[in-house]
């Protein structure tokens, strides 16, 4: 279905844009280059979302183009029957809580772990969720302002670690259209100094807890932590010579969150983490880039030692998932 011939349904109404439970600069100019894109057809909207929003890079979005996004608990015009766009996120995928709207579609660049029959999907595997909300534009000839564009290309920057993670050609060509209608002066105000002082101590953390096991870095930071900082500590272990896969998780009050990184097409971190914390916890995401989460209630299915339990989960998850390619990889080999 094409997604205009789709939004036109709701001319003239109100749709809430919902991101996943933490949202990033990825989820965050997304939602506000659809809410752009819906009110060129006569779409009113409102961005919200369920979680925290703790982190310097994502407010500093917020500042700088004027962004309003609610709370779960500041949507009081919220109903059973509210049409609820998914941006960033689907129903079901263990970081997105399922408000008391209508999830009538989905626009993501996650793999999907749980099928949900929405009015209308648009799930493409590429660098930032970003990228799909510029097709569109490109795609229907809209007129792109100035401060969409370059939300739009944060987003895309951030969320492809500067167009160095999970890039597809999709994103260079979005990259290149939106390029030349965003305000570079703007896009490196927000790019700059992301980085708060009191982030140094999760950063110490990781340093002293890091373990490497045959190029798999495992560390944990044993405070809560918001979920950017930890993907941010994730990405800086992986930038060390003698390590290729990523597991950084923090202990939280209500929770303890995973953030795990690849940069090896033979370990897919998005499966691995998944199967890693099946039975007590939920994760999933890319190959390149994923993320998980243990609630609290499940904590004490780690045992006395959770920190090693943590180490054997992964390291146990990814010697079989190896195992299991090197035997599928052979039984091909015997059938050509």
């Amino acid at each position: 279905m094409d997604f205009i011939d789709y939004i036109q349904k709701y001319k003239g109404q109100h749709i809430f844009i919902q991101t996943h439970n933490f949202p990033d600069p990825d989820a965050l100019g997304s939602a506000y280059g659809l809410a752009g894109l819906l009110a060129h057809y006569d779409i009113e909207t409102t961005l919200c979302y369920d979680g925290r929003i703790d982190k310097l890079s994502t407010r500093k979005i917020m500042e700088e183009f004027n962004m309003e996004i609610f709370s779960k608990d500041q949507l009081k015009d919220m109903n059973e029957k509210s049409p609820i766009i998914l941006v960033d996120s689907q129903k079901n995928s263990g970081n997105v809580t399922d408000l008391i709207g209508d999830e009538v579609a989905c626009i993501d660049h996650h793999p999907t772990i749980v099928d949900i029959d929405y009015e209308y999907k648009e799930v493409q595997i590429v660098g930032a969720c970003c990228t799909l909300i510029a097709q569109y534009f490109k795609k229907y000839q809209i007129e792109l302002d100035i401060k969409t564009a370059t939300a739009l290309l944060y987003g895309l920057k951030m969320d492809t670690n500067n167009f160095t993670r999970g890039v597809t050609d999709a994103d260079i060509e979005m990259y290149a259209y939106l390029n030349q209608y965003s305000d570079m002066v703007l896009l490196n105000r927000v790019s700059c100094n992301t980085l708060e002082f009191s982030d140094l101590s999760a950063y110490g953390a990781v340093f002293e807890t890091i373990q490497v096991f045959d190029r798999i870095g495992i560390a944990h930071i044993p405070f809560p932590c918001p979920d950017a900082l930890i993907a941010m500590t994730s990405d800086f272990i992986l930038a060390l010579e003698n390590v290729d896969f990523v597991i950084i998780y923090a202990k939280r009050d209500n929770d303890w969150k995973f953030s795990v990184r690849s940069e090896t097409p033979a370990m897919d971190a998005g499966e691995i983490i998944h199967e890693a914390l099946l039975g007590i916890g939920n994760g999933g995401g890319h190959a390149a880039m994923a993320g998980g989460m243990i609630a609290k209630e499940n904590l004490y299915l780690l045992g006395p030692k959770p920190d090693n339990k943590i180490c054997e989960l992964f390291l146990s998850t990814i010697k079989r998932l190896s195992e299991e390619n090197d035997e599928a990889d052979e039984s091909e080999e015997a059938e050509d």
